[in-house]
C-alpha cells in the first residue's frame, strides 16, 4: 500500500504535470484506466480460451475421457464467469424526490434555462433532496455504450439557503460538470475501480488460487489510478466554478460558496447539536424539521465571520477530492465575505405552492427514520439521569462508579467539562480501559499530546479497543497533518483488518 505521505507527493506532481500538459494527463488516464479493462477481459478470453482448447484437446484424445474430465473443463469457464460478472457494473439513479409533470413550472423553467447555456445534454429528471448540496448524476446504460441518462439533484435546504443568484451558480457548476463530460469520463474511471474490487470480493470468497495473481497486480496498479483520477476530481471542480461564473458572475458564484460551506458549520456546530440537545428532553422528534432547519440557515449569526475565517484556512485533506474554499475562491478572483440573508430564498421564489409540501413530507420521512432510536435514546438519557442523580447522592464511590460517574456527566450535561472527572477515574482506576480512551480522546480534541499516550495504554489495557483507538489517533494525526503518524496508524489497522479476514 502507499503511504500517505508518497501519496500526496505523487498527487502534487500529477498536479502539476496536467497543469502543464492537460491534454497528456487525460491520455495517461484514459490508458491507465482502459489497462484495468485489458487486464480484466483478457482474464476473460483467456479462460474461455483454455476451456475451448480442452475441450478440443479432449476430443481429439478421446470422447469418453471429456466425459470424465467435465469438472475440469469448467472451472476456466467459471472463472471466466465471475470476472465478466465483475465487469457488469449496475448504477442506480440517484435517490431524490422526482418532480412530477407540471410541478414547479419556475424551477423548470430556470434549470433549462441555464442547461442550454452551459450547453449541457437534457435531463431526464430533476430530483429534490434533503441535503445542503446538489450533485449531477450521469447514470450509464449498458456501461455507457448507449449513451447515459442524466439527473440533476437539488437539495431543499441548499435552495431555502440561497438566493435565486446564488442558486443559479450551484445549478451552472452542476451542468459544468456535465457539459464538460466530466460526467461520463468520471463514470468510466469509477467503473474500473468497481470492477476491479468486485472481482476481487468474488475471487476472495472463494479461496481462488488466482486472487492472489490480481491482487499482486492490483496493489501495483491501484496507487497509480487513484492519484490520476484524484487529480481528475480537482480539476472538474474548478472548471465547473468556471462555468458557474460565467453564467453567473464569480462574484455570485463566489458569495454561494461562502454561504454554502458557512450553512454546513451551521448546522455541524449549531443546529444538529441542537436537536440531539432536544432528544434529551422530548419523548418524540421534532415534526417541522425542514422548517427549523430553513429558519436555522437563514438567521444572520454572530459566529459566521469566524467560522468563514477558519474555513479559509483549512487545508485540502489528502483525500479531498474538492479543492479549499480559499483556493476556489482564489481561482475565481472574488474576495471572502459573508453576505446578509436574501429577503426571498430560492426555494420561496422557485418552488412556489411546492415548498410547504416538500418540507412536511421530508420532516416526516426523518422522524419516521429516526423515530425509534429517538425514543430509546430519549429512556436512556431518562435512566442516566437517574443513576447520576443516585450517585451524587452517596456519600462516596467505589472506583468503577467513579468512571461511571465520569462517562454520565459527559452524556447527561455536555456542558460540564468531563476531563477532571475522567482525570481523577483514571487514578483511583488505574486498569480501567474506557477511562483512559475517554481521557485520552478528550485530550486529543484538545491538541494535547498526553491523550496519545493515554490511548496506547487502554488498547494495552484491552486488545478490543484497537478500533477505536486506531480511529481516534488518525482523527488526530490527520489534522495536525503529521503524515507519518498517520501512515503507521493506517498500517496498523490494516494489519487487524488482515488478520480478521484471515480468522
Amino acid at each position: 500500500m502507499m503511504s500517505e505521505t508518497e501519496r500526496r507527493a505523487r498527487v502534487a506532481r500529477l498536479e502539476t504535470f496536467a497543469q502543464r500538459a492537460p491534454g497528456a494527463y487525460r491520455m495517461r488516464l484514459a490508458l491507465l484506466a482502459a489497462l484495468g479493462f485489458c487486464v480484466l477481459g483478457g482474464a476473460v478470453v483467456l479462460a474461455l480460451g483454455l476451456s475451448v482448447g480442452l475441450v478440443a484437446l479432449l476430443l481429439v484424445i478421446s470422447p469418453l475421457l471429456l466425459v470424465k474430465l467435465a469438472k475440469v473443463v469448467w472451472i476456466p469457464i467459471g472463472f471466466g464467469w465471475l470476472v465478466l460478472r465483475a465487469l457488469w457494473v449496475r448504477f442506480e439513479p440517484p435517490a431524490g424526490r422526482p418532480l412530477a409533470p407540471g410541478e414547479a413550472p419556475r424551477l423548470v423553467a430556470e434549470v433549462e434555462r441555464l442547461r442550454r447555456a452551459a450547453g449541457a445534454p437534457r435531463l431526464s429528471g430533476i430530483l429534490i433532496d434533503d441535503d445542503l448540496n446538489a450533485a449531477a448524476a450521469s447514470v450509464p446504460r449498458v456501461l455507457g455504450l448507449f449513451g447515459h441518462r442524466h439527473y440533476l439533484v437539488l437539495g431543499l435546504p441548499l435552495m431555502q439557503l440561497l438566493d435565486p443568484g446564488q442558486f443559479a451558480s450551484v445549478v451552472a457548476h452542476e451542468f459544468g460538470h456535465f457539459g464538460g463530460g466530466h460526467g461520463r469520463f468520471s463514470g468510466w474511471i469509477h467503473r474500473v475501480r468497481l470492477s476491479w474490487y468486485r472481482v476481487l470480493d468474488g475471487l476472495a470468497a472463494r479461496g481462488a488460487w488466482a486472487s492472489r495473481v490480481f491482487e499482486r497486480f492490483f496493489r501495483w496498479y491501484a496507487p497509480y489510478f487513484d492519484a490520476y483520477s484524484f487529480v481528475l476530481a480537482r480539476q472538474n471542480e474548478y472548471q465547473a466554478d468556471a462555468m458557474a461564473a460565467r453564467l453567473a458572475g464569480a462574484d455570485v458564484a463566489g458569495s454561494a460558496l461562502i454561504r454554502v460551506n458557512v450553512g454546513a458549520a451551521r448546522l455541524a456546530h449549531e443546529f444538529w447539536p441542537s436537536v440531539i440537545d432536544a432528544n434529551r428532553e422530548r419523548a418524540e422528534p421534532p415534526d417541522r424539521l425542514l422548517r427549523e432547519m430553513a429558519t436555522a440557515l437563514r438567521s444572520p449569526h454572530p459566529e459566521d465571520d469566524a467560522r468563514l475565517a477558519a474555513q479559509l484556512t483549512a487545508r485540502a485533506g489528502v483525500h479531498d477530492t474538492h479543492p479549499t474554499l480559499a483556493q476556489r475562491l482564489q481561482a475565481l478572483g472574488v474576495e471572502a465575505m459573508v453576505a446578509p440573508p436574501p429577503e426571498r430564498s430560492a426555494a420561496e421564489l422557485l418552488l412556489g405552492d411546492l415548498l410547504p409540501s416538500l418540507e412536511a413530507a421530508f420532516s416526516e420521512d426523518w422522524r419516521l427514520r429516526i423515530g425509534d432510536g429517538w425514543r430509546e435514546r430519549h429512556r436512556a438519557h431518562a435512566e442516566d439521569r437517574d443513576r447520576l442523580a443516585a450517585l451524587e447522592s452517596g456519600l462516596a464511590r467505589t472506583p468503577a462508579e467513579t468512571v461511571e460517574y465520569a462517562a454520565l456527566v459527559e452524556r447527561v450535561r455536555p456542558q460540564d467539562d468531563p476531563v477532571p472527572l475522567y482525570r481523577d477515574a483514571v487514578r483511583v482506576a488505574p486498569q480501567d480501559a474506557f477511562a483512559h480512551f475517554r481521557l485520552g480522546a478528550l485530550l486529543l480534541e484538545r491538541d494535547e499530546l498526553a491523550g496519545v499516550g493515554l490511548l496506547h495504554h487502554a488498547r494495552m489495557l484491552d486488545p478490543g479497543a484497537a478500533d477505536a483507538v486506531n480511529e481516534a489517533l488518525a482523527a488526530y494525526y490527520r489534522r495536525r497533518d503529521d503524515l507519518d503518524a498517520l501512515d503507521a496508524v493506517i498500517s496498523d489497522q490494516v494489519s487487524i483488518d488482515d488478520r480478521r479476514r484471515g480468522a
